[in-house]
């Protein structure tokens, strides 16, 4: 059979087809293919020299195909018997080579045959052999774990022979490192293929861990410890990336999250940290031991010259703070900096701060452009960049053996950051928090080093791509954390015999804000720039500026500005993306406020003589009057000469002027992004010719073929359309429609995908008008777009879930919106039918909880529209049927919760349809009341208390809508489960719905009323002649409400 070749790098598991070797590799491949098992001392000597011919053959020449390498390699098995040790080594080496060279995939059959004849090979040879055998075994496994099922138990068994050889006990460090290299292959897997089976996976796993546990031992030089590192962490990703491991016990988290950590800084200069064998969650950081920070110059740099000019400088240390840090030439800043951290401060008030910040944007007022030049100079050639070569201690041998050695060090760096980034994506971000303290930054005590976390790793790390990983870890963390920061709080003086939590939280943020910026004023690399600014804009985004000490944004925002004309596109665009995060942080605050309202000077040229607007703290403590006030006279200030905020022209230049520089189409992207999002400065603060301008250029560019520009056009037109100013505009509400719409049949998901989004809140704000506005919006929107936005809808709603939440949420609100009118017509019937339809089919189906949420929602909605035939159309069986379904059995609590609600909207008897159609409702109801507690989920228990508040709702509402025929069924439920529907009954006339948003009673005395009119109603109703369900029912609910006023009042005595 052939082996297959397939295009693609060895990363995703598929190999690109081999350059063409020409015609001696076909020769050579004939000749082996002609020769026959034989033990001559003639025949071995031809195939040795075959196997040598062909491994040292020249595959990058052109010439022909090699059309079946793993037949010639199954061949090549078969020439030579075990015995023939010499031989086998050399196949082994052959294997190696050719898979490796020419990137060829095995397949399965002939794989079979080399995997057993490999695992024999290691079997029954001698052990000088079996590096060479371990070689070939890695080869033929990569990304193929899941096809060697049958011979796993001889490789990772409990006595498997990579079980044995990765034993840190192993005397042999080559072997070991090559069995856990061949471990990690096995590890590898291509998506949407089978994996290892758990038992291997857990074994793996454990080997890894225990490797990583384990210290360097006797006999091994530092590079082989590296591989063998690199290897083990590269195994641990994969296992993660497969998204098997399941991280649930907090000893196996801890246990490698600790070694991940103590790895990160492996052989970082300066620092030799050792970490405790398990990390626990906790508030505060844990103890790490390292060396002091005095000896750090010495070990990141031996050089004479350096050493005794700090010696120097630490002489003249009471000149002044600021002085020693201008002054000295070989202080270490940024990401060079082995003191950066102790030496360097942003802190409110620092002078130091202040005119360090200054070099960014030009030096201080007043100096000459030669300093200029020398502070940009200084700042963007770290130290590990300034030392000649004629300041080193060591020899060329011995420098390149020590660059060596710093390479392997860095990339163990690299790969367990990048382990640690697979482990952040794996497990649930409220696991993460808990080890918070353990790899973010704190404000160090008076008198203490600062603890050691990833923006150590930042600052310090020679190599730019190991910063740049760190960087991307501290993003991930910091991705979604707004409810975890949402407790800091640093507004006010903490003296106090211990820290609150909300405050080491708050000091933690600051602390990040200072230390990403002290980042971003001394790196030199655009790759790792980017990811800082990235960094930032996460931190920006997630961070509570509302609960913390002011002029934190004042600070971002003044040293982004410089980096807007940066000249990589990637460092322009984060920048955007950043700016657009403040502007958007909580608003409305003050101080972004103020921002927005500089000269347009500060914010479009370099010049330090612009004008900076400052508040001193006292200032933001002001009630909201004098913010008014400010802002009022910021108003005159900036908007005396009649022109918008700096930053609104920025953006509407890069959308609209000529290109004078390099620029991409994701600068245009992420501009209107950042400009048209909700803000302090709102659209109705601009004069009106610049509002239609804005509204033009979105209009324009949501027909960019660009899809990042396109959506983040539509989703702007989504911003645009909730505003008060716009809104009730009919004519843009109409044009925003049709733009949406086009968008929506984008072939980008991403387009369709923000579309949706937009679509959704185009038909809240419809449903806005029609409540506020009344029947007269309502005649003179479009009846062929309201249509046309319906059948988009209802196609939206089969996209993807990203798309199918929102596109359900605005088939809910447009067929709310429909009037009596627009149902008697033809060419609407089909089409709501359809929509509806469409809906059930969502709440039934196997779509992320979210969409069935919205989908719950949407039927709610629907159940409002009168003018709907709700109770005699053919699909209301099938929507009460939906509904009841979900409330009785799906696993999320909140899907239960809004489809009770749901089923509690309609207002009249005749909306819930036959006899049996409200008994099969009120039983659901009752089932699921019975069922609120069913739950192998912990997460859901704590929405159990509002279901069953819900639920009883819904019940009292029918109870209020009950004729006489629908009593039978009440009956049997108070027959059968009186007791329990009683008791949760009387919990929700004491509770109700916590965080309901339906309109229903909020108050005791308002359930209480319900309840009491609910009985008044079956008091009223006249039942069958001889039957007694009225009685039965009427003395139940009366029994409730004495219970519960008797209650009531023995807690008002007690009180």
């Amino acid at each position: 059979m052939a082996a297959l070749q397939v295009a693609g790098g060895p990363v995703c598991g598929a190999r690109e087809p081999p350059p063409g070797p020409g015609s001696g590799f076909r020769r050579l491949s004939a000749r082996l293919a002609s020769l026959r098992p034989a033990d001559s001392s003639s025949a071995r000597t031809e195939i040795h020299l075959l196997f040598d011919q062909l491994i040292s053959e020249n595959y990058s020449e052109g010439g022909g195909g090699v059309t079946d390498v793993s037949a010639l390699l199954v061949q090549a098995c078969r020439l030579v018997h075990l015995n023939q040790e010499h031989l086998v080594s050399k196949v082994s080496q052959l294997i190696h080579h050719l898979l490796n060279r020419l990137q060829v995939i095995v397949d399965e059959q002939n794989l079979d045959f080399l995997l057993a004849y490999t695992i024999s090979a290691f079997q029954q040879c001698s052990s000088w052999t079996h590096m060479e055998i371990l070689q070939a075994l890695s080869a033929l496994v990569y990304y193929n774990g899941p096809k060697c099922q049958k011979y796993l138990p001889d490789l990772l068994g409990e006595t498997g022979i990579l079980v044995k050889l990765s034993d840190p006990s192993q005397s042999d460090p080559d072997l070991s490192r090559a069995a856990v290299h061949c471990m990690a292959n096995i590890c590898l897997s291509v998506p949407g293929q089978p994996y290892l089976d758990e038992p291997y996976r857990n074994v793996c796993f454990q080997t890894f861990l225990t490797i990583l546990e384990s210290s360097k031992v006797s006999g091994m030089d530092d590079i082989t410890f590296c591989m063998l590192l690199q290897n083990a962490l590269k195994g641990l990703q994969s296992l993660l990336n497969g998204g098997k491991m399941k991280l649930t016990q907090t000893e196996q988290l801890g246990s490698l999250l600790a070694v991940l950590k103590k790895y990160m800084f492996h052989g970082l200069p300066g620092l030799n940290i050792e970490m405790p064998a398990v990390l626990y969650p906790a508030p505060l950081p844990q103890y790490d031991g390292r060396s002091p920070i005095r000896q750090e110059p010495m070990e990141m740099n031996p050089s004479k010259p350096i050493a005794s000019k700090r010696k120097k400088a630490k002489s003249k240390q009471k000149k002044g703070h600021r002085e020693e840090e201008l002054k000295e030439p070989n202080g270490e800043l940024g990401a060079g900096a082995a003191s950066a951290l102790g030496k360097l401060t942003l802190h409110e008030g620092s002078a130091l701060g202040c005119a360090y910040l200054s070099t960014l944007s030009g030096a201080p007022e007043g100096s000459s452009p030669a300093a200029r030049d020398r502070a940009s100079s200084y700042l963007s050639s770290p130290p590990w960049k300034r030392i000649s070569s004629s300041e080193s201690d060591y020899s060329d041998a011995e420098g390149g053996l020590q660059n060596k050695m710093r390479s392997y060090q860095a990339k163990v760096r690299q790969g367990a950051l990048a382990c640690f980034l697979s482990t952040i994506k794996s497990i649930e971000k409220k696991v993460l928090y808990g080890y918070w303290s353990a790899f973010v930054p704190d404000t160090p005590g008076i008198g203490s080093p600062q603890s050691v976390s990833l923006m150590t790793i930042s600052l310090k790390d020679p190599s730019p791509k190991t910063r740049a990983c760190a960087l991307q870890v501290l993003s991930a963390i910091l991705d979604g954390s707004k409810q975890f920061l949402s407790v800091a709080e640093d507004t006010s003086d903490h003296r106090r015999a211990f820290t609150p939590f909300s405050v080491a939280i708050a000091s933690s943020v600051c602390e990040l804000h200072r230390c990403l910026l002290l980042a971003l004023v001394a790196e030199s690399s655009s790759q790792t720039l980017t990811q800082i600014i990235k960094c930032l804009a996460n931190l920006v985004s997630n961070a509570p500026y509302n609960r913390l000490k002011p002029n934190l944004l004042t600070k971002v925002w003044n040293q982004i500005k410089p980096y807007i004309r940066h000249k990589d596109v990637n460092v322009r665009v984060s920048s955007l993306t950043l700016l657009g995060a403040i502007v958007s942080a909580q608003a409305p605050l003050p101080e972004v406020q103020l921002l927005l309202q500089q000269p347009c000077s500060s914010g479009l040229s370099s010049s330090s003589g612009s004008t900076m607007l400052w508040l001193s703290p006292s200032d933001w403590r002001r009630d909201a009057s004098y913010a008014e006030t400010l802002e009022e006279s910021t108003d005159s200030l900036a908007g005396s000469s009649g022109e918008p905020c700096w930053l609104i022209r920025l953006c509407i230049s890069t959308v609209v002027l000529p290109r004078e520089d390099p620029c991409s189409d994701s600068d245009t992207s992420c501009t209107i992004g950042n400009i048209y999002e909700p803000s302090p400065v709102r659209l109705e603060a601009l004069q009106n010719d610049r509002q239609i301008l804005c509204i033009t250029l979105l209009l324009g560019l949501n027909h960019s073929k660009n899809p990042l520009v396109k959506a983040a056009a539509v989703r702007a037109l989504g911003v645009y359309v909730l505003f008060s100013c716009l809104r009730q505009d009919v004519m843009f509400v109409a044009d925003t429609a049709n733009a949406i719409l086009m968008s929506l049949h984008d072939k980008s998901p991403n387009v369709r995908a923000k579309a949706a989004w937009s679509l959704g809140n185009l038909t809240d704000t419809l449903i806005v008008n029609m409540e506020m506005l009344g029947q007269s919006f309502q005649e003179e929107f479009s009846s062929l777009l309201l249509l046309k936005m319906l059948r988009s809808a209802t196609e939206a709603s089969k996209d993807k879930d990203k798309v199918k939440s929102n596109a359900v949420r605005a088939l809910g609100n447009l067929l709310h919106f429909l009037q009596p009118y627009h149902v008697i017509k033809p060419r609407f019937t089909e089409t709501i039918e359809e929509s509806i339809q469409a809906l059930i089919s969502t709440v039934l189906s196997e779509a992320t909880m979210k969409v069935r949420w919205n989908a719950c929602y949407a039927l709610g909605n629907v159940f409002k529209n009168s003018a709907l035939p709700l109770g005699t159309a053919p699909w209301t069986a099938q929507a009460y049927g939906a509904l009841t379904s979900v409330v009785k059995f799906c696993k999320n609590f909140k899907v239960r919760i809004k489809s009770a609600t749901a089923l509690s909207i309609p207002d009249k008897r005749e909306q819930y349809g036959s006899v049996e159609q409200y008994a099969q409702i009120w039983n659901a109801l009752v089932t699921a009341l019975q069922k609120s507690e069913d739950t192998t989920d912990f997460l859901e228990f704590k929405y159990c208390a509002s279901l069953r508040a819900q639920i009883c709702q819904a019940l009292i509402h029918l109870l209020n809508l009950a004729s006489g025929s629908d009593l039978r069924c009440i009956q049997e439920t108070v027959e059968q489960s009186g007791d329990m529907v009683r008791l949760y009954i009387l919990q929700y006339l004491k509770s109700g719905v916590e965080g309901d948003d339906t309109g229903s009673p909020q108050s005791p005395q308002e359930r209480d009323k319900m309840l009491s009119e609910a009985l008044g109603h079956i008091k009223g109703v006249q039942e069958p002649s001889g039957d007694t369900a009225k009685k039965v029912i009427v003395a139940y609910l009366e029994g409730i409400l004495t219970m519960y006023t008797s209650e009531t009042e023995s807690c008002v005595s007690l009180l």
